[in-house]
């Protein structure tokens, strides 16, 4: 069992397989953080994605991150950037002890956060979906969202 735990992603939107990740890590971790980033222009608003984990997961500490930053994991001056802006919004007082994801990648964030990496589900076995799936095709991927957030893209997605 470790002390703290971190999550990071978008959750755009948050699907049945965050939900899994989630509640796999809090069988792992004491207390555990979901960081959501966001930024402007993305499909869901931040605080609505940050909102909807919260309510589905009360026993974690949700996160909302705004942000302009990019991903170029080659440069050194933005992997700065991203260490002290995760940093600040870090709301324990130690941690993260590990970082959760289903994607081996993110063991360079763990080691420059001075934690460990662990890996939930790669394959992606136990809940078989991807935001991107449901952004590109969200009529097919609906039973694969949480009633609230099902609700939110019937009525935004959909609808348009």
């Amino acid at each position: 069992m470790h002390a703290t735990g971190l999550i990071i992603g978008r959750f755009d939107p948050p699907h049945l397989g965050h939900s899994y990740m989630i509640e796999w890590a809090l069988d792992h971790c004491e207390q555990l953080v979901v960081f959501v980033n966001t930024k402007t222009g993305e499909a869901a608003p931040g605080h609505l994605r940050a909102q909807w984990l919260q309510d589905l997961h009360p026993n974690v500490t949700v996160v909302q991150v705004e942000h302009n930053l990019h991903n170029d994991w080659d440069d050194q001056e933005l992997w700065a950037k991203w260490i002290d802006l995760l940093r600040s919004k870090w709301p324990l007082a130690s941690g993260p002890h590990v970082v959760v994801s289903s994607d081996f990648y993110i063991s360079e964030l763990a080691t420059r956060l001075g934690a460990e990496s662990l890996v939930c589900d790669p394959e992606r076995v136990n809940v078989p979906i991807s935001a991107t799936l449901i952004r590109n095709d969200p009529a097919t991927h609906l039973e694969r969202l949480a009633p609230a957030v099902r609700d939110w893209v019937e009525r935004n997605w959909l609808t348009n």
